[in-house]
């Protein structure tokens, strides 16, 4: 069996966590995010990494 990385990002759509997702998706990991309700309008800065994602 493959090992497989999973990893959670808590603000997920901030700078820093948007970033991060994009660089670990870059590595093949599986990433998983929390958004605050309060930051669904900066959803932004991770819409392209949302594309293809089942939700």
């Amino acid at each position: 069996m493959e090992k497989r990385n999973v990893v959670l990002i808590t603000g997920v759509t901030g700078q820093d966590g948007s970033y991060l997702s994009e660089l670990l998706l870059e590595k093949e990991y599986e990433v998983h995010g929390i958004i605050c309700r309060s930051s669904v309008d900066y959803r932004e800065r991770i819409a392209h990494l949302e594309k293809g994602v089942v939700k």
